[in-house]
């Protein structure tokens, strides 16, 4: 997925216990080594809340409950990349960094808030992604169509022949269980874009919409919770 997508976000699987394995997977999958962020866990020692249980938890003696801690500080790490470029820290009051693997892959936690919260102040390393060398936005319109895929195919295909050269990409999906799909059109000029919105909706028999969801019958809606 590195190789095809331009940015990449995990979920989940970096916490202390035997069955958080992002790290290491990962790790293994690029071909790197686990390694202590000392950083990381430098902001773990100071700003991590005690537990009840553990109240005057002893960092510096090792002890299997810190090795359980660590686990969750020993990111992938490679030589070749600077290591501010392999985690970075978006709020002050969290120890948890988002570890960066072969520049495009961010691991994230698996908790929502935490990861809702990371998300969000990664929007300023995010947004210049979303910007072309020109300066122009990238803009991404949504069609609601009836028809089945396989009626629409031949006319994609065509379209996405066609526009090509705009370097607009036409792409289709499916959405299992409801009785509408989408088409897609994703590119940086909007002005050609708008001139191809009737010509769409004429020939996949659909709409122009913002949400994937919004012309589905409320019976849809329903069984799709």
């Amino acid at each position: 997925m590195s190789d095809r997508y331009d940015f990449v976000v995990t979920s989940g699987g970096i916490g202390p216990t035997h069955d958080d394995i992002t790290y290491e997977s990962i790790a293994k999958a690029f071909g790197l080594n686990l390694k202590l962020h000392q950083a990381a866990f430098e902001r773990m020692k100071k700003l991590s809340k005690p537990h009840p249980m553990q109240p005057d938890f002893d960092w510096d003696t090792p002890s299997p409950s810190l090795t359980a801690k660590l686990r969750m500080v020993e990111i992938p790490h490679d030589e070749s990349v600077p290591l501010e470029e392999q985690a970075v820290f978006v709020a002050e009051d969290m120890w948890v960094p988002i570890a960066i693997v072969n520049g495009n892959v961010h691991i994230l936690p698996g908790v929502p808030r935490l990861f809702e919260r990371l998300l969000e102040h990664l929007k300023p390393n995010l947004l210049p992604r979303l910007v072309n060398p020109e300066g122009k936005g990238i803009y991404r319109y949504l069609f609601s169509t009836p028809l089945p895929e396989s009626t629409v195919a031949p006319y994609l295909t065509e379209l996405a022949t066609r526009v090509a050269s705009k370097n607009i990409k036409v792409g289709s999906y499916p959405r299992w269980g409801n009785k509408r799909n989408t088409v897609t059109l994703v590119g940086t000029d909007k002005e050609f874009m708008d001139s191809l919105i009737a010509e769409v909706e004429q020939n996949v028999e659909g709409t122009k919409v913002t949400r994937e969801d919004e012309l589905d019958p409320p019976s849809d809606t329903e069984e799709s919770k």
